[in-house]
């Protein structure tokens, strides 16, 4: 079978195939009739500002389906925090690009929405270790535009290794209850001395300690099994008799502190968002995050012609605003949007940027400077107030 799991082809995607029907409809109609404007259309999600910012990305797999179409693109940084009017314009013969939107709009909807929900979950525990752990709750195809987003978010790692070898980060993660299973109940020391001699030194010695019996037992056992090797526990204990959850946690902290383990550190997943985080960052040391990521909405984005014609002439559909425009970011953290042609406000510095130029890739990407451009925007925004 050469597609043995029903993928959407990369080449189908670059093709312009990757499409809703009614595109290859619409280029089928204007070829017959002889048309083919110049136009810009703008990628928005809300026309004007809502006081809601959220985090731009994708814009890398973008400029990769547009490389060689005859078309100017212009485009948000990677990482940049945005609210209201156009986060992507793009400038040629409407049937350089007519196909494409359906590929554009996924490339920067879904990511983007992973972005913005890490960064919630980033912010609420800023001193702490936050890991992605959500890639089992999509597609395999798209876990690294997953940890892809986590990253640039701001969080500290994330589990999946396929995807760690497209970014070329190493995944993190120790042991699941399977292994414990594997052990069983009595024989976690067993276990957890296993995993010590068989992983390599750098792989943090993080005990999974909530299998069989309560989380304070299993900690302590853990800290007296590995002892100063042990580098900390993990609680994954379940929604379904989790109870008093920063009770559980205050409880394990106070009993290894009582025994001299103050160096072991605690770490929580199952199930957490930033509220849960919230609470927790003043007991707990780091925190693995999956759903929240990656059952974000996908960020309501659509492509729509502003401008027709070699003067660009205003145009839109009801409801849309007409007009190339601008969007401009002021000392205060504003978001601004404006007509190109006019003046932005007086402290404003203009947002968009040169992405593709005649159908060259402009623009170099680099994860880590989207990371820190993402942190200190939403520092400028105001993010997380």
């Amino acid at each position: 079978m050469t597609n043995p799991f029903g993928i959407v082809s990369s080449e189908a995607i670059l093709e312009g195939t990757a499409t809703d029907a009614y595109f290859e409809r619409t280029r089928t109609t204007l070829e017959h009739a002889g048309k083919n404007p110049r136009v810009v259309a703008e990628v928005t999600a809300d026309q004007f500002p809502t006081g809601a910012f959220e985090v731009f990305t994708g814009v890398k797999d973008v400029a990769t389906l547009f490389e060689g179409r005859d078309v100017d693109v212009d485009a948000l940084p990677d990482g940049q925090l945005f609210d209201g009017g156009p986060v992507l314009r793009v400038e040629g013969p409407y049937l350089e690009f007519a196909e494409l939107e359906t590929s554009l709009l996924g490339f920067l909807s879904q990511p983007s929405g992973f972005a913005t929900a890490a960064l919630e979950a980033r912010l609420a525990a800023p001193d702490a270790t936050v890991l992605s752990f959500g890639a089992r709750h999509v597609h395999p195809a798209i876990t690294a535009t997953v940890e892809r987003a986590a990253l640039l978010a701001g969080l500290d790692g994330f589990s999946h290794v396929a995807a760690g070898e497209i970014l070329g980060r190493e995944a993190g993660g120790t042991m699941p209850h399977a292994l414990m299973f594997c052990f069983g109940e009595g024989n976690q020391a067993d276990a957890w001395r296993a995993f010590d001699e068989a992983v390599p030194d750098e792989t943090p010695r993080i005990a999974l300690a909530d299998t069989f019996w309560d989380e304070k037992s299993e900690s302590l056992l853990a800290a007296e099994t590995l002892g100063e090797d042990l580098d900390g526990v993990r609680i994954d204990t379940t929604g379904s008799r989790r109870g008093d959850f920063r009770h559980i946690i205050r409880e394990v902290r106070w009993e290894l502190d009582a025994r001299g383990y103050e160096d072991v550190d605690i770490f929580c997943s199952g199930g957490l968002g930033p509220e849960n985080i919230r609470e927790l960052r003043d007991v707990a040391d780091g925190f693995g995050v999956g759903s929240h990521i990656t059952e974000a909405d996908s960020i309501d984005f659509s492509l729509d012609i502003v401008a027709i014609g070699d003067e660009d002439e205003p145009i839109s559909k009801r409801g849309k605003l007409s007009g190339v425009k601008d969007v401009y970011r002021t000392a205060d953290g504003g978001h601004h949007v404006a007509l190109a042609d006019r003046d932005g406000p007086a402290d404003g510095e203009s947002l968009l940027e040169p992405l593709i130029r005649d159908g060259e890739v402009v623009r170099e990407f680099d994860l880590e400077a989207a990371s820190e451009r993402c942190l200190e925007d939403a520092s400028v925004v105001g993010f997380d107030d």
